[in-house]
Formats: C-alpha cells, sequence, structure tokens
C-alpha cells in the first residue's frame, strides 16, 4: 500500500528526496484541453522556494519545473502529466553528523522503526521539500478549479501567537510571512528576530478561504467533504490540527448559537451566519469554505536539546544547517493546494451522483 498517492479521479502521486536528485509528480485524471505551461506551475512554486527572506531557509533553490509530459502544443492531453523539479543546492554534509542521531521532533525514530532504515539528509521523504510535488500538482487543479468559477485563498492567520485582525489579501504579498494584516506582520517580525536571537522557532495558523464552491459536493459518510479536506490537511508534514469553521469554538457554544438560519432570496437559499464554515452533512452548503490549520514550530533549533542515538544513549545535539526559523509562511500555498486538489477530485466524483445529469450528458 503506498503513501504517496492521493485522490480517487484526479490522482497525484508524489516521488523524490530532499537531498535525492529531484521532487517529481505524476498527475492522473486531468481532463483534455486544459491550457498549461512550465510558468502557471512556476508561479505557484515561487510561492513556496526557499531563500526569499531572512525567515526562511536560506537553501539557495530556483524550484524551476520542468513538464515532461501529458501536454502538447499548450493543452493538456488527458495523458499522466509528469513534473519535475530538479535539486541544486544540496549540503548532505550538513547532515552526516546526526547519521545515528534522532531529532527532536522529526521523523528520524518512527521512520527508521518502521523502514529499518532511513535517509538522513534533510529528512528524505519526511522533508518539507516533498511539498513542492504538491505544489506543482495543486496549480494545474487550481486552474481547473477557476474556469468552474470556484477560488482558494490560503494566508497566515497568526504566527507566533500574533492573530491577522484585518483580512487583506493584497497586503499578503507586501510582507515576508503571508499575513494580509501589516501591523500584524509588523509585530510578527519583532517576534521572530527575537527567536532566531535565541535559537528558537515559531509556529502559526493558516487559513484557507474557498468561494464559488456548488453545493452538495462530497460524500454524506467516509468521504465528507471535511474529512477528506481534513486528511489532505494533515498530511502536510507540519500541520498537527485543523478546524472547518467555528471548529473548537462550536463546542463552547449552543445549538442556537451554532445554527447557521436559512433564508430565501428569489428562490435561492442563503445562511444568516456560517458558523459551519460552508459544509454541512458532509456536504458543501454554497457558503464560503472556511479552514484552519495549526502549524507546529519548525523542530530544526541550534539550541541544544536531549535526545538519543541509534544504539540507545542519552546525548545532547545542537542541529546544524539551514532550516526555517517558522514553517508557516512557505506553507500558505501548500495548505493552498492540497485544499484545491481535494475540492477538484470531489467535483468530478460529483458528476456521477444523479441519473438525470448523466443523462443529459450523453444525450445526443
Amino acid at each position: 500500500m503506498s503513501g504517496s498517492v492521493f485522490g480517487k479521479n484526479f490522482t497525484v502521486t508524489t516521488w523524490g528526496e530532499s537531498h535525492g536528485k529531484g521532487i517529481g509528480v505524476v498527475i492522473d485524471g486531468c481532463p483534455a484541453g486544459l491550457e498549461l505551461s512550465e510558468e502557471d506551475i512556476q508561479r505557484f512554486l515561487d510561492r513556496r522556494k526557499p531563500g526569499q527572506s531572512k525567515y526562511t531557509t536560506q537553501r539557495k533553490e530556483t524550484d524551476s519545473v520542468k513538464i515532461l509530459s501529458g501536454v502538447f502544443e499548450g493543452r493538456t492531453t488527458g495523458t499522466p502529466i509528469s513534473m519535475v523539479v530538479f535539486n541544486e543546492d544540496q549540503r548532505s554534509r550538513d547532515y552526516s553528523a546526526i547519521s545515528d542521531i534522532y531529532r527532536p521532533g522529526h521523523a528520524d525514530y518512527t521512520f527508521d522503526s518502521k523502514f529499518g532504515f532511513r535517509d538522513y539528509r534533510g529528512g528524505g521523504r519526511s522533508s518539507g521539500r516533498e511539498t513542492i510535488a504538491r505544489v506543482a500538482a495543486g496549480a494545474v487543479a487550481i486552474k481547473i478549479l477557476e474556469q468552474l468559477g470556484v477560488s482558494v485563498h490560503a494566508y497566515s492567520r497568526e504566527i507566533g501567537g500574533i492573530k491577522a485582525e484585518t483580512v487583506d489579501l493584497n497586503e499578503c504579498g507586501n510582507n515576508p510571512f503571508n499575513m494580509p494584516d501589516a501591523e500584524a506582520a509588523r509585530l510578527v517580525a519583532e517576534k521572530a528576530d527575537a527567536y532566531m536571537k535565541n535559537l528558537n522557532s515559531l509556529g502559526g495558523i493558516i487559513e484557507c478561504t474557498v468561494s464559488g464552491m456548488p453545493v452538495g459536493i462530497g460524500e454524506p459518510v467516509f468521504d465528507k467533504l471535511d474529512a477528506r479536506l481534513a486528511q489532505a490537511i494533515m498530511s502536510i508534514g507540519a500541520v498537527k490540527g485543523i478546524e472547518i469553521g467555528d471548529g473548537f469554538m462550536a463546542a463552547r457554544s449552543s445549538g442556537q448559537e451554532n445554527n447557521d438560519e436559512f433564508y430565501s432570496v428569489n428562490g435561492e437559499v442563503k445562511k444568516a451566519t456560517n458558523h459551519s464554515g460552508g459544509i454541512l452533512g458532509g456536504m458543501s452548503d454554497g457558503s464560503e469554505i472556511i479552514i484552519r490549520a495549526a502549524v507546529k514550530p519548525t523542530p530544526s533549533v541550534a539550541a541544544a536539546q536531549k535526545t538519543v542515538n541509534t544504539s540507545g544513549e542519552n546525548i545532547e545535539i545542537n542541529i546544524k544547517g539551514r532550516h526555517d526559523p517558522m514553517i508557516v509562511p512557505r506553507a500558505v500555498v501548500v495548505v493552498e493546494s492540497m485544499t484545491a486538489l481535494t475540492l477538484l477530485d470531489l467535483l468530478i466524483d460529483n458528476m456521477s451522483s444523479r441519473l438525470d445529469g448523466i443523462i443529459e450528458f450523453y444525450r445526443k
């Protein structure tokens, strides 16, 4: 059973290691006729690539994508789309000192226990660099969703306990944190500088909103839209929690407070509030979908930490290498991508949910 395949209709298979030859993805199930170029993909990869500010890892990678198959004369052919990003700035020597050491907060111990050995160079498949493949695939999904009138936008809602009080998507590109609030970004910079000086790191919350989703997307039982979104977002290495709509606040409210009352405008059903976050009974309800992902602090910190080695000895470690002092800003586009992949997969699934729709599609 492979853990590197995502989706049922629009399937994504990722491959590659942080310090291997490169990172790649194969997309199967993409409809033919979509206009697609490497530039379309590169726009999204540029949002997650390293070295963009002092608050990200200084590993120098262009993350230039190459489309190897599935596109002819600028359009998708309906056959598998294969893409690759070659690694350019690996420094595997930075990791030789920890080849027999389990880093706190990393997958070293669990990976070693599962497979009997591990690629210690940057974490191998457990590295955040694997998300290049997700973003490349997500770029394709987002382009299809745009043609369906569905838009997906993610941003840093909170970093280090400092929350964006306003949401101006145009502001996200004006600061290194992808925050939609200039004042919050300024406060985060001050806190991040202090944490970096003390060899420490920060976590945060990424919020993702979806508008334009048709009503009824998602399945009533195991393939609920919120269940599939939770699985997709939680598959991102640094994510430790997810909320839909009010999330955990719903547990602290009453039924009257939490319910979204319906009303009709010219025969169209609307909601007075959106505590549900756009999903009812596992299916989209036509209002904005709101997702929040809790991202842990970067576990690679240079401060001294206690751990053990593969011989079972208690030791102390100071992690060397080039690491993000916070994961949140670069993970924003990853959350956006995984959300888009989930939505598109279920939209395709929904095409066969009603007999009249199938008859209409195939009627000559």
